[in-house]
């Protein structure tokens, strides 16, 4: 769980993920009980909790910064497009650089298509600390579980 827990510091590590296989692995393996599945079921709303997190916080940031909504579409688009097909850093390199393009040729302004990607940026910073903490109540799920299950 330490593992997933710091892995969700890192770009494209599924350290949330991590997380919730190793307490469903606790589950299948001591059995659920009613306060397990009750945590269970905490624990996989915060698991998608933090997954939507990421995108909401760094669409947030760029919007912030003055992104178009058009440009934070695109920019997740090219997330999910550079991470398929250019993994590990295509989306992490292609998110970016779409909103840079987009709010350029939209403005004609680098100055404030810049602004929008450090507006991205800030909610990424963001994301990942959100997702932190959200892997350190899920690890409490955990041990509630172990301790009172």
């Amino acid at each position: 769980m330490l593992v997933g827990l710091f892995g969700s510091l890192v770009p494209f590590f599924p350290g949330l993920l991590i997380i919730w296989l190793a307490a469903l692995g606790y589950g299948l393996i001591a059995g659920f009980g009613t306060l397990g599945t009750v945590l269970f079921i905490l624990t996989t709303l915060l698991l998608v909790a933090g997954m939507l997190v990421d995108n909401l916080l760094a669409g947030y940031g760029a919007f912030q910064g003055g992104a178009s909504w058009l440009s934070i579409t695109v920019a997740l688009l090219a997330f999910m497009a550079g991470t398929i097909f250019f993994p590990p850093l295509g989306g992490l390199i292609a998110t970016p650089l779409a909103v840079l393009l987009l709010e350029f040729v939209r403005k004609k302004n680098m100055r404030q298509a810049w602004l929008a990607v450090r507006g991205l940026a800030a909610g990424w910073g963001v994301s990942y600390a959100v997702r932190f903490v959200i892997g350190i109540v899920m690890i409490l799920f955990w041990w509630l579980w172990v301790l009172k299950g």
